[in-house]
């Protein structure tokens, strides 16, 4: 592994990242839609996003075999396959078509969010953390993009006009070609990497407890991003709004992610999750009690803690096992994934059931949870103990 990072690569890829998320921000800003084109029920729209989400459980498979094989031939379309896919949700005329296109979507998604921060690791030198944050900014900077354009261009050109998208998904693909084509492809060492279920097991030092961090974090999620245009749109604000407030979330999920890979180099990242998974809940009662534009502060801290904990935990993950770290970030993928398309359902439900606001109290309840669970964290993830990592064979 290099020293240094290498910073215009990691710059690259992050945009190349920015630039596919924007085009997966579009389906929750799109979900009122839906429901009201489809006659659909709060968690029939909610499924939606599990068709998109729910390919990345195949993400530990993927990263088994980005541990072993080049993929970057692969790599480099997927910000145009999902452009292609998002932006057809304009014209689709059925919710058996419209989850076909999301589903495809999704395996694209799974693609690159399984083996693509791994290549960022690899040039990321002796800041991991940071590079994770860089490699995140790209992702929230995309999420806060999304909504936004997908409003701007319905007011514009209208929902069937959404397929003139498609070029900035093509010109992300070319950037992400440019940048992943100097990294060296992985050499692994077969005598140090165990088969599948071998590595999985071995991992579960890490998994069993960062299990219930994902789970008590999903609850928050799955409240403050796929249903807040939702609740906005029920409580008589305008699309756009909805939309655009959104954005105001992801845009304090980008200084959120810088900031807490950064911070977590520094400080160690037991004490930035923990900060991350104490501070939202209180948040977003907070949020709750509050009406009209004095929402966009606390949107914009809810963005900035509840997303900063995200890159913290994906370079706890890659420095703790430097053998198979495409493995290992595709296993936590398809657990993040997995875990929060459940919940998103069963928030749905809950809001079908008792409303938006009751069940936003209870996911800031649920959200508190996860918190003790740092504590059996290996003590690897509060420390600078990667520098002192064996250093990766494909590096």
């Amino acid at each position: 592994m290099p020293e240094q990072p290498q910073t215009s690569k990691v710059v690259t890829i992050a945009a190349a990242h920015a630039v596919h998320d924007t085009y997966s921000g579009f389906l929750p800003p799109l979900l009122p839609v839906f429901i009201e084109k489809f006659s659909l029920a709060k968690a029939e729209a909610g499924l939606l996003t599990v068709f998109l989400q729910g390919p990345s459980l195949l993400q530990p498979f993927i990263g088994h075999i980005g541990d072993r094989r080049d993929l970057r031939a692969a790599i480099v379309l997927t910000p145009a396959v999902t452009a292609v896919c998002m932006c057809l949700l304009g014209v689709t005329q059925s919710y058996a078509m419209t989850a076909l296109l999301l589903v495809t979507a999704g395996l694209s998604a799974a693609l690159l969010h399984s083996v693509v921060p791994v290549i960022v690791g690899r040039v990321s030198g002796q800041r991991l953390g940071f590079a994770m944050g860089f490699w995140m900014v790209g992702g929230e900077l995309g999420r806060t993009l999304g909504p936004i354009v997908l409003v701007s261009a319905i007011a514009v050109l209208g929902l069937e006009g959404l397929p003139w998208l498609i070029g900035g998904g093509v010109g992300a693909s070319l950037l992400l070609f440019s940048a992943v084509r100097g990294v060296p492809p992985p050499r692994p060492d077969q005598s140090k990497r165990p088969d599948l279920v071998a590595a999985v097991h071995s991992m579960r030092h890490l998994f069993v407890p960062l299990t219930g961090v994902v789970l008590s974090r999903s609850f928050m999620l799955a409240a403050f991003t796929t249903y807040l245009p939702i609740f906005l749109r029920e409580q008589g604000a305008s699309l756009w709004f909805a939309g655009a407030s959104l954005s105001v979330v992801e845009a304090g999920g980008v200084v959120g992610a810088l900031v807490g890979g950064s911070l977590s180099d520094r400080i160690g990242r037991k004490r930035v999750l923990a900060f991350s998974l104490l501070g939202s809940p209180i948040l977003m009662v907070i949020f709750l009690q509050v009406t009209g534009v004095g929402r966009l502060p606390l949107l914009l801290a809810l963005g900035f803690v509840g997303l900063m904990a995200t890159p913290v935990i994906m370079a706890s993950v890659q420095e703790s096992f430097p053998e198979n770290r495409a493995l290992a970030n595709g296993l936590y993928m398809a657990l993040n994934f997995g875990i929060r398309s459940f919940i998103v359902v069963l928030v749905g439900g809950l809001g079908d059931w008792i409303g938006l606001r009751q069940t936003f109290l209870i996911c800031a309840a649920l959200g508190l949870l996860g918190t003790p669970l740092i504590a059996f964290l290996p003590g690897t993830i509060d420390s600078k103990a990667k520098a002192h990592q064996p250093h990766d064979d494909a590096d």
